[in-house]
């Protein structure tokens, strides 16, 4: 381990005096993902120095151990049961922060939610859910675009799209792919029955043009127009845009924004999702199944949460995680839900890290 914090420690100070090159601080793309990467190696070298010193405090004290003064023997002794102790909860900490990451983990996203199950109930739920993530999304600072509103049509939303920019904002969010389930009395029940509906949550990672990796030879591009709610413009504007992969077969496509610039853009960024999904299944089947029994595939059928109202409860089925507050939940209070989750997977990573 001490190997390993070394290596960063190193790398940590290598990226610090890039830094400080003219020639980076000049070009401002180069800089800002120098910048990202040493502000993500800030805290474990934090770690490696407070860890390093507790090491060093700790071959003196053993030292003062060996005094022939039995009062600086003594107090030798209880200064290395202190110094043990934070040595031993240090080496947790790192051994966490050195699990590896996820490189997906740091991006932007796109992020949308769609009105399952339930008629004019879930368009009324994807709307308390939209809700629910803007008041997160502020609490975290994130800066969001929405990309494209269908209203439905007694409140709420049939879809909305997004994108979220901040820090290590898939890592947080990516828990949410998934379907949603709300159990209540719908606002358009006069029978006081309680009634199951769903809403669907996406979330892709958005990647940098220098991430995708696809030869245009290899991309058939067709442009049409949308259809749907949105007035004379989305009948006179051929805004759509939808990408085919030859090799693959892989399709997809973009009706969320008005520009087709836009479209483009949103529309090559789920076909590099899908080609990296399709990858990773072909060729890590075996940690998509264990990353899968946690996070699920973010396919919608995946049922990830329960909001019941009549008991006040939330439950997220992937960790068995019962809380008895959905009235602060769906006020935007989710972080210690996602938190957990980032726990579980976390022990997963280590468990299959220690296997290996």
């Amino acid at each position: 381990m001490i190997e390993k914090l070394k290596a960063i420690h190193g790398h940590f100070l290598d990226l610090q005096e890039k830094l400080s090159d003219p020639n980076i601080v000049s070009d401002m793309k180069q800089f800002m993902k120098i910048n990202k990467e040493y502000k993500s190696l800030q805290q474990i070298n934090d770690a490696y120095l407070e860890y390093n010193n507790v090491l060093e405090n700790i071959s003196s004290a053993e030292e003062m151990s060996k005094d022939e003064d039995e009062e600086m023997r003594d107090m030798a002794k209880v200064e290395l049961q202190t110094l043990n102790q934070k040595r031993g909860e240090l080496e947790e900490e790192i051994k966490i922060m050195l699990i590896p990451k996820d490189p997906e983990d740091s991006k932007n996203v796109v992020f949308e939610i769609r009105s399952g199950a339930g008629g004019d109930e879930a368009s009324i739920f994807a709307g308390d859910l939209y809700r629910m993530y803007s008041k997160y999304f502020e609490s975290q600072k994130w800066k969001v675009e929405v990309l494209n509103i269908n209203e439905g049509s007694v409140g709420g939303y049939n879809k909305i799209s997004l994108e979220v920019y901040g820090s290590d904002v898939f890592g947080r969010l990516k828990f949410e792919s998934g379907a949603h389930r709300v159990q209540r009395v719908p606002q358009t029940e006069s029978q006081g029955r309680v009634h199951t509906s769903a809403a669907t949550v996406a979330v892709m990672p958005k990647w940098e043009e220098e991430d995708i990796d696809i030869k245009k030879d290899d991309l058939r591009t067709d442009t049409f127009r949308a259809s749907g709610a949105g007035g004379q413009h989305v009948n006179k504007t051929e805004s759509g845009v939808r990408f085919t992969h030859l090799p693959t077969g892989i399709v997809s496509e973009s009706t969320d924004s008005r520009s087709q610039h836009k479209n483009r853009e949103i529309a090559l960024q789920r076909l590099y999702t899908k080609i990296q999904e399709s990858q990773r299944e072909k060729n890590y089947a075996e940690q998509k199944e264990k990353r899968k029994s946690l996070v699920g595939s973010g396919d919608r059928s995946d049922k990830v949460r329960t909001y019941n109202y009549p008991q006040n409860r939330v439950t997220d089925h992937r960790i068995n995680l019962t809380l008895y507050s959905l009235d602060k939940i769906i006020d935007g209070d989710i972080a210690g839900i996602i938190e957990a989750l980032q726990v579980a997977e976390n022990a997963e990573k280590m468990k299959a890290t220690e296997a290996s």
